[in-house]
């Protein structure tokens, strides 16, 4: 497992190709639906943003948390469904440059076009392993817009120490395994049919 680090290194994050698998040391953090909403609208209102966005992976996660002693804790941080952020994914990499997106399911030709353009990939974590993602957070480094979007939709900004690990399954060179899967599937699907 080949570890990157943060701040990401653009000619690394190109260097990577489906089936690769890697692990994550430094920061991330997570953005669900209305995460990418709030920070592509501060772009196009020309508000300054919390964080550097493009210097960090963007894992599609809605993370359970605990807060004891004024510390913030991450129970659980398992993938959310990553096609729910295919409509954002292209503007979100125009405006902030960033290459890594981390989550599961697999996201569309939308995004692998963006992926292209952008020198970016998409990196699969095993679904239902939250626990694991939660055991590979070092610490909080912060969290922003908690009143306003609650716990699951809020940014979290993690530190991280080998997060993964990570199945590169969308590369900057178009390749998709979803997409390949998905052929098979239908070429399966026509050839039972012919039986039936």
């Amino acid at each position: 497992m080949k570890i990157l680090q943060t701040p990401i290194n653009p000619d690394e994050v190109r260097s990577l190709k489906v089936y690769d698998t890697i692990g994550i040391t430094g920061r991330v953090f997570t953005a669900r639906d209305a995460a990418h909403e709030k920070l592509l609208a501060l772009k196009k209102e020309g508000k300054p943003l919390p964080f550097a966005v493009g210097d960090y992976p963007c894992f599609h996660c809605g993370p359970v948390m605990r807060r004891t002693n004024d510390l913030w804790e991450v129970v659980s941080a398992g993938p959310t469904t990553s096609i729910r952020m295919e409509i954002f994914e292209d503007e979100f990499m125009d405006a902030f440059g960033t290459r890594i997106f981390i989550g599961k399911g697999g996201m569309g030709e939308r995004t692998s076009e963006a992926l292209k353009k952008n020198g970016g990939v998409y990196a699969q974590f095993t679904g239902g392993a939250g626990s694991l993602m939660a055991g590979a957070v070092k610490r909080v480094v912060d969290v922003f817009y908690l009143d306003e979007l609650g716990i699951p939709e809020a940014i979290w900004l993690l530190e991280v120490v080998k997060f993964g690990p990570l199945l590169i399954t969308m590369d900057s060179a178009g390749r998709s395994i979803h997409r390949t899967l998905a052929g098979k599937v239908v070429e399966n699907l026509e050839r039972l049919k012919k039986t039936l």
